[in-house]
């Protein structure tokens, strides 16, 4: 094997273990710092403890005498012989930074060094060794203004004593702009932050608002869009990397703008550009945020005239949209809040859903005047929204006033709770309805079944004995609908006195369906089985054919295999004959076989074969047993 095939197969390992490796989850900052006070040496260790105590003790007294002012303090790392030959290597370095946003009866400068002077003083009385430096915010941000970022970054390699938000700001900050500026530095042309933390009165819920502005002027291989997007995402998981890193999570919020989109947007007067100019501190710039802000700060940025008119038409489109709004909340949501619950009134009631412009009359004649569960007045109510509806579509109206929309919503509210009422009064007829229609419809049928039993005339206290004797002992039917039959005349009894529970009616219906189901089946058969006895089946030259005698009618026909049957009728004379045969439908011959209640038995005499022959051919031939 060459030294080149090595080389790549080597390569090609390490990328393999690369896809499989699963790295260990991230730790919190807490679980770091345990891990290297474990490795501290006991001496140092023991040396750091001091260091901290007196630390903490100087953050006490300088927060006892200057809280309103003080917005960080943080421990400084040593500094280098080649930075200050000088420098005391036992130096306990401290950072002590001051709101002076609300500096009046002082210059800033004056109040920089009264403080300093005063800290520098606390500072020796605990340990002359403790150096503190005292920086003002507004040092600290002209400092950026002038592209000078010493001081953010050695801020973020300090190590907070004392923090209203803005040190961790800075460290989370300036960690994710190195990071991006290491990876993108040539398309980056400026890093800003904004938000509540610049100002020092951050809380531990504030956000840290970052925008990336990238430069987009030179793009060839890819779409500005594309660009965007590309670096965009990459940009925001390098955010989210640098809050695991300072463990500041959740608090980093990253905006990407393309420097095309940007000027646009400044030429637009667009305000969000306007206050991120106005309010933010650049990070890193390579002169384009900077002369942009200061030329907004002297009035030298106008909007272009194409903006000025975009912003005057702004309002008027808003009020536009007002009034848009007003009648669409006239016009559908109002409206439409009665309307389903009046359809749906309507439908528990058992009518069919009708049209908007129907529903006023029908809810007028049904709950109004019929069952007279509903007051006029509620009818006229739901018909006022529906003409408010009507004449704002058809431009019969051309606003409305927030007065009426209140008036309209106050009477929609006031239906709303009328019409819940109306849902609890029709539930009750409904159940009133159930209970006599399950225990009739039940003592029909049974009536009906021992009749095709051969069982007439029971009296409705014989009810259940015959039923019990004539269907459920000899086997016909399952003995388990006896109880079905006895509940429902319980349920008959409760109702009459107003104990039925509502659970007990819902548990019978299922009952009941299953029992109406069952003897229905049986009826059915049963009734089959007769209607087999007055049925002739008969053969002839185009095929076959049957004639069905019920009553004082035969109905007939002609070949029972033809895709579209066709029915004939005839009357039934006293000699077994025919009369003349005349047309007929499926739907006929259903509604006289319903009023047999049981086929009476037939006798066929002479005639009818004489009118087989006419009807069918002389070559007919009656089956038997088919």
């Amino acid at each position: 094997m060459t030294k080149k095939e090595d080389k790549n197969e080597a390569k090609n390992e390490g990328a393999e273990k690369k896809e499989t490796y699963i790295p260990p989850a991230a730790k919190s900052p807490e679980d770091v710092q345990k891990e290297l006070e474990a490795k501290i040496p006991p001496e140092v260790k023991e040396k750091l403890d001091k260091i901290k105590a007196k630390l903490e003790k100087f953050k006490e007294q300088a927060l006892a005498k200057f809280d309103q002012y003080i917005v960080g303090i943080a421990l400084l790392p040593p500094k280098k012989p080649e930075e200050d030959e000088k420098a005391n290597p036992d130096a306990i370095n401290v950072l002590v930074l001051v709101d002076d946003s609300d500096s009046k009866r002082m210059s800033k400068q004056e109040l920089k060094e009264k403080l300093g002077t005063i800290i520098a003083g606390l500072a020796k009385d605990i340990d002359p060794n403790i150096t503190p430096e005292t920086v003002i915010l507004s040092e600290l941000w002209q400092s950026c203004y002038d592209a000078k970022y010493d001081l953010l970054q050695l801020i973020a390699m300090g190590a907070p004593i004392f923090d209203r938000g803005l040190l961790r700001t800075i460290k989370v900050a300036e960690i994710h702009k190195t990071m991006v500026l290491k990876k993108f530095e040539k398309y980056i042309v400026s890093y800003v932050v904004a938000g509540s933390v610049l100002k020092g009165y951050a809380k531990e819920t504030s956000d840290i608002d970052t925008y990336v502005i990238i430069d987009d002027t030179d793009v060839k291989k890819m779409t500005r869009a594309e660009l965007k997007d590309k670096l965009r995402a990459i940009i925001i998981s390098m955010g989210m990397e640098a809050g695991e890193i300072t463990g500041i999570r959740n608090k980093l919020h990253v905006q990407v703008y393309i420097l095309t989109e940007f000027w646009d947007a400044l030429r637009e007067a667009n305000p969000v550009i306007f206050t991120l100019l106005r309010n933010c501190v650049p990070f890193y710039d390579r002169g384009i945020f900077m002369p942009w802000k200061q030329l907004l700060e002297m009035g030298r940025i106008k909007p272009s005239a194409e903006a000025i008119d975009m912003f005057l038409g702004s309002g008027e489109q808003m009020l536009r949209r007002v009034e848009f709004k007003l009648k669409e909340i006239a016009m559908e949501d109002i409206f439409l809040s009665i309307l389903t619950p009046t359809q749906a009134a309507l439908m528990l009631y058992g009518q069919p859903p009708p049209a908007p412009k129907e529903c006023g009359e029908v809810l007028r004649e049904i709950f109004v005047k019929k069952e007279k569960l509903l007051e006029e007045k509620f009818v006229e109510t739901y018909e006022r929204s529906l003409k408010v509806r009507k004449d704002i579509e058809h431009g019969l109206r051309k606003d409305v006033t927030g007065k009426e929309i209140d008036e309209l919503r106050e009477d929609a509210d006031k239906y709303l709770k009328r019409i819940k009422r109306l849902f609890t009064q029709i539930e009750k007829i409904k159940e009133e309805e159930a209970v006599l229609h399950m225990y009739e419809s039940t003592m029909t049928l049974i009536r009906d079944l021992l009749n095709a039993e051969g069982v007439d005339k029971v009296l409705a206290e014989e009810v259940v004995r015959k039923f019990d004797n004539e269907l459920i002992s000899t086997g016909k039917i399952p003995a388990k609908y006896l109880r079905t039959l006895n509940d429902i005349l319980q349920a008959k009894k409760d109702f009459d006195t107003k104990t039925l529970g509502k659970t007990q009616l819902e548990d019978l219906k299922k009952e009941y369906n299953e029992f109406v189901k069952v003897l229905v089946e049986y009826l059915q058969r049963k009734r089959g089985r007769e209607l087999e006895r007055v049925k002739l089946r008969v053969k002839h030259s185009h095929g076959f054919g049957e004639v069905i005698l019920l009553g004082k009618h035969a109905f007939v026909i002609k070949d029972v295999d033809a895709e579209q049957k066709t029915m004939q009728k005839a009357t039934l004379n006293a000699d077994g004959s025919f009369g003349s045969l005349e047309k007929s439908s499926l739907e006929e011959y259903e509604g006289a076989l319903s009023k047999i209640e049981t086929p009476q038995r037939v006798f066929i005499k002479e005639k009818i074969f004489e009118n087989l022959k006419q009807i069918f051919g002389p070559d007919v031939e009656v089956l038997l047993n088919y």
